[in-house]
């Protein structure tokens, strides 16, 4: 069994009064040239909010993030990689901001993971993700999982989508159409089940040019009965 790309245009059209309709519902990537122009303050600031985001209401979360670029100044990797654990103490005193000890602590690791990355690849981190391919993008989901803090499980495809750079998630509408289909029997932890989803992402994309992110939203939207 398999994705056929006609059958998910239609099914997801139907949906829609117009064509216009459903182009305007589907979200939109950043393209390369963005992704470069952002700053790395940028980068670790999205990074943590989703590391504050998992297990969270978003809305809770978002509502209070112009508190923490306050009190992180601006979130500038040089800057925060330099954090003691006693300016850490001081921010759990804050009541501005979500005071979890673990969480606050991954702030100067993720900085330090930016600053390894321009290191290593001679540019800022913005290029590196822009640089990544979309055809292997779950390879990219691994390396952060590996070297961010608490980057694992949905935080990385989380972290892309908040940036910008054009990825899937696996929602569980999302999973559910993967397994009508054949491709997965549940959310893909393994690699090999990661690579099947993304193979299955690929030969979507290769029929319809689309990015990633839209094909997402559109198997979603084939099983989801309201939205």
């Amino acid at each position: 069994m398999g994705l056929d790309y006609r059958w998910l245009r239609d099914t997801v059209r139907r949906r829609f009064e117009s064509d216009d309709a459903m182009e305007a519902f589907l979200p939109r990537a950043l393209t390369p040239d963005e992704l470069k122009r952002l700053g790395d303050d940028r980068y670790l600031s999205a990074m943590s909010r989703r590391v504050f985001r998992a297990g969270m209401q978003h809305s809770v979360v978002d509502a209070r993030w112009p508190a923490f670029e306050e009190a992180f100044w601006g979130f500038a990797p040089e800057t925060l990689v330099l954090l003691t654990p006693e300016q850490i103490e001081g921010f759990m005193q804050d009541e501005r901001l979500i005071r979890h000890r673990t969480k606050l602590q991954t702030i100067p690791r993720n900085a330090q993971f930016i600053l390894d990355i321009r290191q290593e690849q001679g540019g800022n981190f913005g290029e590196f993700i822009a640089d990544w391919p979309s055809s292997d993008i779950v390879g990219l989901w691994r390396l952060l999982a590996r070297r961010g803090a608490r980057l694992g499980g949905r935080s990385a495809a989380g972290f892309l989508r908040l940036v910008g750079k054009d990825t899937f998630l696996h929602t569980s509408d999302v999973v559910a159409r993967l397994a009508a289909a054949g491709i997965v029997d549940q959310t893909p932890t393994s690699q090999r089940d990661q690579q099947r989803v993304q193979d299955a992402f690929n030969a979507l994309q290769q029929a319809s040019g689309r990015p990633l992110c839209q094909l997402s939203a559109m198997l979603s939207l084939s099983i989801n009965p309201g939205f």
